[in-house]
């Protein structure tokens, strides 16, 4: 800054005094005429040509140092604080103090003035919303976490509703057939009813074994597995049972397939498919059994689709729920589907439901690739 207030000053001396000079230069050189007329010679004017240079030096440097100290007074000190006022403006700093500048940057400190009391009143606005938000943000942490706690005590009212619901079906059968037992104590029927208070306490033991299957975690880690093997498993042990009589299942399992997963809890996910499947063909159809690699997502699918009816629209975004179930009474406690459901997400796989495009249910374990 001082640098260009000196080159500046500079050139206004020099200006001024070139100006100065080309003003008084007739009048000097008829004076010198008139004085070398009158008296030829005169050590006089040899004194005022030697002199001369001298003084338009001095008028130089004068002129050049005024108008240094001038600048300096009014621009360049206002200037300085001005350009540090708008620094501190840069570091968001509105507490900005200004010196008196003078008339020429009066206009400019006002606006600077203007401009850190307009940023000040925003950082005071931004202040009050920050605190809001703050405040907003505890409310909604406060109430998601009471939504949270609600969503889980209906949840445990819903199981439990279930459970009741369940449990009091083979319960109360059982209370019939013991008050049949007492008063038929010798009766040819005893055995019978015996077997059926037995076949409802193992539905009460199944119902039990489901819930605790559903609500453990992971029992074991997970690890490569051969699907192909897997599910031809699967489907010789089923295929023995009364559900799969002239029911074919055709497994189609892409070559050398390998997920990453707990066996046990894949098997697990597959005889509830396979079961759910055969039940809906009524003991006459096919089930086909499809896995493939999906490449592009580092996963792998294993794909359960029946020749059944299919699964109704209305029933369809229900058929996880626990205890729903579109069986007949005695036929199934609907957690199966539940619990496959929660060990697929502990494998950090996915189980989806939908109907196929040719008709029939078709269900799709995704897992990840090992």
């Amino acid at each position: 800054m001082r640098f260009r207030i000196a080159l500046v000053s500079l050139m206004v001396g020099l200006l001024g005094t070139g100006v100065c000079w080309l003003t008084l230069q007739p009048v000097l050189e008829n004076l010198i005429e008139t004085l070398s007329r009158s008296a030829p010679g005169a050590p006089v004017l040899n004194r005022i040509n030697g002199v001369l240079p001298f003084f338009l030096g001095l008028d130089v440097v004068m002129l050049s140092a005024m108008t240094y100290g001038v600048l300096t007074w009014l621009v360049g000190r206002p200037l300085t604080h001005l350009e540090k006022a708008i620094e501190q403006l840069g570091r968001l700093d509105a507490e900005v103090v200004f010196r008196q500048g003078g008339p020429l940057v009066s206009r400019l400190q006002e606006a600077v003035a203007q401009m850190a009391l307009a940023l000040k009143t925003e950082q005071a606005l931004t202040a009050h919303n920050v605190v809001q938000l703050k405040e907003a943000n505890e409310k909604l942490i406060r109430a998601q976490t009471e939504l949270v706690s609600a969503d889980r005590l209906a949840t445990v009212g819903k199981l439990a509703a279930g459970v009741a619901h369940e449990v009091g079906n083979p319960l109360s059968g059982i209370l019939g057939y013991l008050s049949l037992i007492r008063s038929k104590s010798s009766g040819a029927d005893v055995p019978d009813l015996v077997n059926r208070i037995e076949g409802e306490v193992q539905r009460i033991d199944d119902i039990v074994r489901s819930l605790l299957e559903l609500g453990k975690p992971s029992r074991g880690k997970a690890g490569p597995l051969e699907v192909q093997s897997l599910v031809d498993s699967v489907v010789r042990m089923l295929t023995k049972g009364p559900d799969f009589g002239p029911v074919h299942v055709d497994v189609d399992i892409e070559p050398g397939l390998f997920v990453r997963g707990e066996a046990g809890q894949v098997s697990q996910i597959l005889i509830n498919l396979l079961l759910n499947a055969a039940q809906a063909l009524n003991g006459k159809g096919q089930i086909t059994v499809r896995g493939r690699v999906i490449a592009e997502m580092g996963k792998a699918y294993i794909e359960v689709h029946d020749e059944g009816p299919g699964i109704p629209f209305d029933v369809l975004p229900r058929v996880f729920e626990p205890f729903f179930t579109t069986k007949s009474a005695g036929k199934g406690t609907g957690l199966g589907l539940a619990v496959s459901l929660h060990l697929a997400h502990g494998m950090s796989g996915e189980l989806q439901a939908g109907n196929a495009p040719t008709g029939g249910a078709q269900f799709r374990l995704t897992l990840p690739l090992p």
